[in-house]
Formats: structure tokens, C-alpha cells, sequence
């Protein structure tokens, strides 16, 4: 597969959603893909592992994509062979009453990882670009202010949003926190054959939920929402990575891939032990071998 260059969206010039490829043409087959995956799996299991031990830096990785673009599945791949005890996923819903009596980012603050974690965003702080950015008047329930009409949501209004986001991800990365943006980048027919399969499938009836289909007869506002959150907020220190996502195998293949490379640019280390530690740990062995402990 590609390096994760080939996907790596910096902000410097204008995207067409429409153009954006949304599959990879000529792929590899099911057998190689897998088989590439188990073993990125297994790298990102050793990564993992020197990032928990060594506690310098914490990694939140974003997913955004439209319904169906097959955030969950790619969360149950890719990250099936970290340890739990330093891997988490936290899904952003309807913010609460709670959490709009706060700053729009505060709900994320709470949910950041320690030193040492990956937590996984199942949609996140951009979803305030988003939704609201189809529907504003949203917003005007929230008790902003200056914010009394939909008239009021003005392109100054979204200006300083993007502006907050960029900033935010840039102190974050001041305090060692990496963010990976991933945005899988769905076809309407792909949706459709995935919406399809969640009737037909008695199995998959539960994910159905009708609010869906009302969202998907704004599709086009959303595209044009996603573009320009994607244009102002991807920089080339906190790209976004525009990830074709109408085959799953293949999607979940280059975001393993992607995850290394900004892991491996990390490059944590197990912390260094001590000769005194080193001479006490050899001490014990020789004790558990002569059977004295």
C-alpha cells in the first residue's frame, strides 16, 4: 500500500470531495490484506507497549467520516492487539446540558488521554464544524454569545471555530499529546449498499437508526461542511488523512499503516534501567533459580 504521504492532506490547497477518490483502484486481494494487517496489528502492539512504558506522550487518534464509512469496524481491526489497559475509545454524541454549559472544547479536555495512552475519538471536537455547520440553528439553544438567530452563524463565527480547533491541536502537541486526524472518505453509493445491508441483514437490524436517513438527505451540505473543515483545519503538523474508504480491508489497512509511521516518529523506547537495578534484578534471578524465594 501507499505511505501515508500519499493521504496526508496539509491544508495548502483546495479539495474536491467530488473528485476524491473513495476506493483504490487495483488493491490487493482479502488474503494479502489480511495478512498485512495481522502483522501491522502486531507492530502496533510493540509500539504500543514501549508508548505505555515510557509515559512522554499520549496519542488521541481522530475518526471522522459520513454514517456507515465504517469508523467502528476499522476500531475493532486495526486496534485488536493493543492492551487495553493503555487503549480506550470514546464515542462523542449529542453534547449534554452539562457540557454545553461549558466551552465547546470542554467535554474533550475530559475525555484526553494520560501520558502514555491512545484513546481513540469516535467522531470528536470537529463534530462542532459539522453538524451544527448543516443545521446552525442548533446553536442558537446553547446560550452563545451573540448567537441569537441562525443569522447570527456567520462565516466570522466559523472562522473562529477553525481558528480554536488548529490552536488547540497546536498546544496539545506543545504538551507532547500527538493528534491523527482520519477522515474516511465514503461514496453516496457505497452508503446506500451499507444502509441496504443493515435492513436486509437480521443481524445488523440494530445498528439501523431512522435519524440516519434524515441526515443522509443532506448530503451535500455535509460534503461541503467536511471541505471546509478540512481545508482550514489540516496543517502540515496536524494533517488530515483523506483515507478511501469504500472498501473496509483496504481503508483498515492504510490507517495501520499511517498509525506506524506516527508512531514509529514518536519513537518510544522502554525507560532504562539502572546498573544498581540491573544487579538487584540479576540477584533475585539467581534467588528464584536456587529456590529461596
Amino acid at each position: 500500500m501507499s505511505t501515508e504521504s500519499s493521504y496526508r492532506y496539509t491544508g495548502e490547497k483546495s479539495i474536491d470531495l467530488t473528485q476524491l477518490a473513495t476506493h483504490v483502484e487495483k488493491g490487493p486481494d482479502q488474503a494479502v490484506i489480511n495478512s498485512a494487517l495481522d502483522a501491522n496489528v502486531a507492530t502496533l502492539s510493540d509500539l504500543q507497549s514501549r508508548l505505555y512504558s515510557q509515559k512522554q506522550h499520549g496519542v488521541i487518534v481522530i475518526l471522522q467520516g459520513m454514517d456507515t464509512a465504517g469508523k467502528d469496524g476499522l476500531i475493532r481491526h486495526v486496534f485488536s492487539g493493543l492492551n487495553p489497559s493503555g487503549t480506550s475509545v470514546v464515542s462523542f454524541k449529542e453534547p449534554t446540558h452539562v457540557q454545553l454549559a461549558h466551552d465547546f472544547l470542554w467535554r474533550i479536555n475530559q475525555a484526553l488521554p494520560s501520558r502514555g495512552e491512545i484513546r481513540i475519538f469516535n467522531r470528536s471536537q470537529y463534530e462542532d464544524v459539522l453538524i451544527s455547520h448543516v443545521h446552525p440553528e442548533m446553536l442558537t439553544t446553547q446560550n452563545l454569545p451573540g448567537i441569537n438567530s441562525v443569522a447570527d452563524v456567520d462565516d466570522e463565527f466559523w472562522d473562529h471555530r477553525y481558528h480554536d480547533l488548529k490552536n488547540y491541536e497546536k498546544y496539545l502537541r506543545h504538551q507532547g499529546f500527538e493528534v491523527i486526524k482520519i477522515f474516511l472518505h465514503l461514496s453516496k453509493d457505497e452508503q446506500t449498499h451499507r444502509f441496504e445491508r443493515r435492513i436486509e441483514v437480521p443481524s445488523k437490524n440494530w445498528k439501523f437508526v431512522p435519524s440516519d436517513m434524515q441526515e443522509r438527505a443532506f448530503w451535500d451540505d455535509y460534503r461541503e461542511a467536511y471541505t471546509k473543515m478540512l481545508e482550514n483545519t489540516a496543517t502540515k503538523k496536524s494533517p488530515w488523512y483523506l483515507i478511501p474508504a469504500d472498501d473496509k480491508g483496504v481503508a483498515r489497512l492504510i490507517v495501520s499503516n499511517i498509525l506506524i509511521d506516527r508512531l514509529q516518529a514518536l519513537n518510544p523506547q522502554y525507560p532504562k534501567v539502572s546498573s544498581e537495578t540491573k544487579q538487584q534484578l540479576r540477584a533475585v534471578l539467581q534467588q528464584l533459580k536456587d529456590h529461596k524465594l
